[in-house]
């Protein structure tokens, strides 16, 4: 007799899954709709790492400026988003990478990433990053003098170090946009022959997995087979490139993949109608996470390598199902444009959020800096002083003095 399942279970199952199975394509497919939820995505993973980069300031890992007193709470949430933030702006990036080269050559779009990308990263290691590193050095009595004094240190060309015990050249938190000007032109030649005749027929075989029930989960093997190759050798995230080969190709991985599933329309639907598998998933390594972090000492983590891999598997999980999660339930509930006063203003937010990433940081530190050392106020309270400040100032900065400019929109990356 066959069996039949719970209600629950069979309503879960059909709601998660399409009847209809997936029918390969040989040809690269037209899209024309923009993916707006892509772009709410960005703007709330670059809001997320503001409040992010401020809350460094008080908990105990290191950073430029530090408060006396930690929040333990702060720091456990941001373990959380340390495994999902990153990897979810190289994702859309990837994803972002497709519709760029829809509309474009290969040869166009490596010239339009030495423009924006190249530019803004010798423009921002020049004039963004150096207030941070002087604030640094002020704030652990190992300079006294002027910014004016202090910025011929920047021409020295010495490293920066962990501490500020190295040179005054940085690019501090815009490793990003290095990393990801490097995944892009290093990208071309897969993206080339992904949309060759052989590079569809790998397409069709992705969109056969996928149609699986939770088949994209499968894909964090990827990750998998990258940490043992290169996690070993290189455990620390340096955001350095140099000794920074296992993060590196992880990011990489996920550029990847964010190009490859965008870049079928059934593959949009596909995951959004298996959001709840990605959900769980989440929700299972997240468990796992902090119920390690209880249960399991971490003295009895270091002693054991199988169990220093097994975490780290979590993470990677975790990473790659809170990514899926995000991109799915962002397709349900967010690609749409939204107006004020009969004008969008996705338009307006999504220009924004590159030059406020370029910039937060700066805003942070250096406002930080003077709430730290002026005035009173405990953790929280200088929390949402510093984080709500900067995000004022960045707003103020791009709406006044880039938005408006030429130069300024060159030097930030924006199109002129």
């Amino acid at each position: 007799m066959q069996p039949t399942m719970p209600p629950i279970v069979s309503d879960f199952v059909s709601r998660t899954t399409r009847s209809v199975p997936y029918a390969p394509s040989s040809a690269p497919q037209t899209l024309t709709a923009r993916r707006y939820d892509l772009d709410w995505l960005r703007v709330i993973a670059i809001l997320t790492l503001l409040f992010h980069h401020t809350g460094m300031i008080y908990v105990s890992w290191y950073w430029h400026i530090k408060s006396a007193e930690h929040s333990r709470s702060m720091e456990e949430v941001m373990r959380w988003l340390h495994c999902w933030r990153m990897p979810l702006m190289f994702f859309i990036s990837g994803a972002g990478t497709f519709f760029a080269l829809r509309k474009r050559s290969f040869g166009s779009y490596a010239g339009e990433r030495f423009r924006r990308l190249l530019i803004p990263l010798l423009f921002g290691m020049l004039v963004i990053v150096p207030p941070q590193i002087y604030i640094e050095w002020v704030f652990r009595n190992r300079f006294t003098g002027s910014y004016a004094e202090f910025y011929p240190e920047v021409f020295n060309f010495q490293p920066y170090q962990e501490g500020g015990t190295g040179g005054a050249f940085s690019w501090h938190h815009l490793w990003f946009i290095a990393y990801l000007f490097i995944y892009s032109l290093l990208s071309i030649p897969l993206f080339r022959w992904l949309k060759s005749e052989s590079g569809q027929r790998f397409t069709d075989r992705l969109g056969r997995l996928m149609a699986k029930p939770g088949g994209a989960l499968w894909l964090v093997g990827f990750l998998l087979f990258n940490d043992v190759a290169l996690g070993g050798f290189f455990p620390n995230e340096t955001h350095a490139l140099v000794n920074d080969w296992a993060y590196f190709v992880k990011n990489l991985l996920l550029f990847w993949m964010g190009y490859m599933l965008v870049s079928r329309r059934d593959f949009w639907q596909t995951i959004a109608d298996q959001r709840r598998y990605f959900l769980v998933a989440t929700l299972i390594c997240t468990v796992i996470m902090y119920g390690a972090r209880v249960f399991v000492s971490y003295e009895t983590v270091e002693n054991f390598q199988l169990l220093t891999t097994l975490f780290s598997f979590n993470r990677l999980g975790l990473t790659w199902f809170s990514v899926l999660t995000t991109i799915a339930y962002g397709y349900r509930y967010l690609n749409r444009n939204p107006s004020w006063n009969g004008r969008p203003i996705l338009p307006y937010l999504n220009e924004a959020v590159y030059p406020f990433y370029i910039l937060h940081q700066t805003v942070i530190v250096l406002i930080g800096y003077y709430v730290l050392t002026r005035t009173q106020l405990g953790i929280y309270g200088g929390f949402l002083v510093i984080s709500l400040s900067s995000l004022v100032v960045c707003a103020v900065i791009y709406t006044f003095l880039i938005r408006p400019f030429k130069l300024t929109r060159v030097l930030f990356g924006l199109k002129v």
